[in-house]
């Protein structure tokens, strides 16, 4: 069977309902002009640190570090992080389990206080999360197709996250290539005009003011990460069914009688 991205998963965690007051024009261009203040510098790799390097972002990404203090501010990220966006944020306590227990409760609290205090409070940074539904509110399409449009995209973004190419792009310009893969992906713009790619690139590109090729540039960025992670996915997956078929067979193969095995 081959991969596929269904992202038909069902949200269990209550949310408030959208403010319209929060999606309108206004917003939209402060955010737009917030984000320019929000995009970490392209050589922060040699400035800031140096243990890790640019091919390390992935695995910095999705797993922990042995560096415990690295593995710490991590955790203190997520921490901050849940409480500014999550209706149930993680406790300390979780998030110190979550690491095996290589830190400790007060730890995490020491260094989300230095983190706080090294960004000046100013905590609700621009992702690409937030531009995602400025975008679907303003395409006229029925709910469940913005349902499944918004799961695709939101999955798009969190694996962006783990690229280095994609820290020079904006957090809107990752949004609306992601929408536009999103659509891409599921082949909507076949029944619908507005959809096609042409019309939703050239749409999406005046709302968030760029240039209509450097949004091409960066959707297909994306759906060039996302074949390949697709393709590393299987490659997994085919090693370990192989190794699973070994071990089944070592374990399923005669033992070797003593009288036979000659020293």
């Amino acid at each position: 069977m081959e991969h596929q991205l269904l992202c038909c998963e069902v949200e269990t965690i209550r949310r408030a309902y959208l403010d319209a007051n929060l999606l309108n024009d206004r917003v939209l261009q402060t955010m737009l002009k917030a984000e320019e203040t929000c995009s970490p510098s392209v050589s922060y790799f040699k400035c800031v640190q140096k243990e890790i390097l640019p091919y390390m972002r992935k695995i910095v990404a999705t797993w922990m570090l042995e560096k415990s203090r690295l593995q710490l501010l991590g955790a203190t990220c997520m921490f901050v992080a849940s409480k500014m966006k999550e209706t149930i944020p993680l406790t300390a306590e979780k998030l110190c389990i979550y690491t095996d227990n290589s830190i400790r409760p007060d730890e995490l609290l020491q260094m989300e206080l230095l983190l706080v205090n090294k960004l000046k409070w100013n905590l609700a940074a621009m992702t690409p999360h937030d531009f995602i539904e400025h975008f679907l509110t303003k395409m006229p399409l029925a709910e469940d197709t913005k349902q499944i449009i918004r799961k695709h995209a939101q999955t798009f973004v969190a694996l962006c996250a783990t690229d280095i190419k994609f820290i020079s792009n904006p957090p809107s310009m990752i949004a609306a290539g992601s929408v536009v893969a999103a659509v891409q992906g599921l082949h909507l713009g076949n029944t619908n005009t507005f959809l096609s790619y042409q019309c939703l690139t050239h749409f999406l590109s005046q709302v968030i003011k760029c240039d209509p090729d450097c949004l091409r540039a960066c959707q297909e960025q994306i759906e060039s990460l996302l074949e390949s992670s697709l393709r590393q996915a299987q490659q997994h997956n085919v090693s370990s069914e192989t190794k699973t078929v070994e071990d089944e067979a070592d374990l399923s193969c005669t033992p070797t009688d003593v009288r036979d095995v000659n020293i």
